[in-house]
């Protein structure tokens, strides 16, 4: 669930409140084998201001009342967190407790450097969490090397104002398929405005998830890790529906598929886009930052041929494997998860709780917002995909699938060249 955004204000100005909280060997501890309290290293990817808030407030909660066990806060980015790891895995750096996402740790995990919290979650945590998103932190000999906490999906946004002004229905029902999609995106393009903006500079997560809506998987996994590519029909149907809108109806603005989800979001709040596609959390950004007065909405649930389908790839928190106190970190991974304090971490970053008691918080406390309960809708429906079990999967992401996917979508290939570029890559590093 990685974001495509700069860390924020807060998250800055914590980074630097928090400067002093160096990184201690996985473990670092106030008294390691000698008296004292416990003390454990957190490195948080929150970059939004109200997360960040939201983030250091559990954690001074949590130290409030859990003297013997202290909790010491320290800032990450979502921009580099893979070759973080890497670096502090390899020097024996790695903080206690570990903030990533789903699709980025069963290789660390595989590789021995996560810790089997099996043992010591809550029942109360594993029952309110769905088996299929259990299974996106599951090794393929049963260990759980993470708890999921919040989920992105990709969602429509729609000016209600321009649809009004074209006389054009806004969409409503159960969902919106990608036909439908395209459908209005035509009705909407005129007099040099698009029916559709979507910042797709960093394209694979958001292929990748929408994909399953057509039963596109891309790998067959085998138990220990490694992967068969196949890319077919079902895993090129998003993005031939994507280019077609940009290249053939013209009713998706190219340009914006070279940019970022915040680049675009101005043309759709200054009214360039009737609707806009991307991540849940960017609502957040615009209930910040549009105008007043602007009217928008969220739009059901994108489906294709097996209806309303994404991956589920939940962030997550992980023990460090060479942590000293694994009980105690997973103690405070427990904490973390109960239900207010996972609804009130949503609501900072506009995103999706894996847990169904926090999700229930969510939908009550947002019952009277804007958007809130369609975005809630588009977590009905999510699956684990193969790909996050693909021990070499953030590799051929970085060098095939990104690089590829971008060509496609300024047309500098076909989408022939595009499947041999993805096939291909996967050989090349022995996936």
């Amino acid at each position: 669930m990685r974001k495509q955004a700069l860390l924020g204000v807060g998250a800055l100005a914590l980074a630097g409140l928090l400067g002093g909280c160096a990184f201690s060997g996985g473990g670092s501890t106030g008294g390691g084998e000698s008296e004292g309290p416990v003390t454990l290293t957190f490195q948080s990817l929150a970059y939004q201001d109200s997360t960040v808030a939201a983030t250091k407030k559990i954690v001074d909660d949590w130290n409030a009342d859990n003297p013997d066990i202290q909790v010491k806060l320290t800032q990450g980015s979502w921009d580099n967190v893979h070759d973080q790891l890497v670096t502090q895995f390899q020097g024996g750096t790695a903080p206690d407790i570990i903030h990533d996402e789903s699709s980025d740790i069963l290789g660390f995990a595989n590789q021995g450097y996560l810790a089997d919290l099996t043992p010591y979650l809550s029942d109360d945590v594993k029952k309110s969490v769905s088996d299929d998103v259990w299974s996106t932190v599951t090794t393929a000999d049963g260990k759980i090397v993470a708890a999921p906490t919040l989920l992105q999906t990709y969602v429509v946004y729609a000016n209600k104002q321009a649809f009004a002004d074209a006389g054009v229905d806004v969409p409503a029902g159960d969902e919106l398929t990608w036909d439908d999609l395209q459908k209005v995106s035509k009705e909407l393009t005129a007099d040099g405005k698009f029916g559709v903006g979507w910042g797709l500079k960093q394209p694979t997560a958001a292929i990748m998830n929408t994909a399953l809506g057509y039963d596109g998987t891309f790998f067959d996994v085998a138990d220990d890790g490694s992967a068969k590519i196949e890319v077919g029909d079902d895993e090129l149907a998003v993005p031939e529906k994507i280019h077609a809108m940009a290249y053939d109806d013209a009713s998706l603005d190219p340009v914006t598929l070279t940019q970022s989800g915040s680049d675009v979001l101005p043309g759709f709040l200054g009214g360039k886009y009737a609707m806009y596609v991307g991540g849940n959390f960017l609502a957040q950004q615009i209930t910040e930052t549009a105008p007043e007065g602007f009217d928008w909405t969220v739009l059901p649930p994108l489906a294709g041929s097996d209806g309303p389908v994404q991956a589920a790839n939940p962030q997550t928190m992980s023990v460090a494997a060479e942590s000293k106190h694994p009980e105690q970190a997973a103690e405070f991974i427990n904490y973390f998860m109960n239900a207010d304090n996972q609804a009130a971490l949503a609501q900072g970053d506009w995103l999706i709780p894996s847990s169904s008691d926090a999700r229930d918080k969510v939908a009550e406390q947002t019952a009277d917002q804007t958007g809130w309960k369609e975005l809630l809708a588009t977590g009905e429906d999510l699956k684990g995909a193969p790909f996050q079990k693909a021990t070499n999967y953030p590799q051929w992401k970085d060098q095939f699938a990104t690089p590829g996917l971008q060509q496609y979508f300024s047309d500098s290939i076909s989408l022939d060249e595009l499947k041999k570029q993805l096939t291909d890559g996967w050989s090349a590093i022995g996936g």
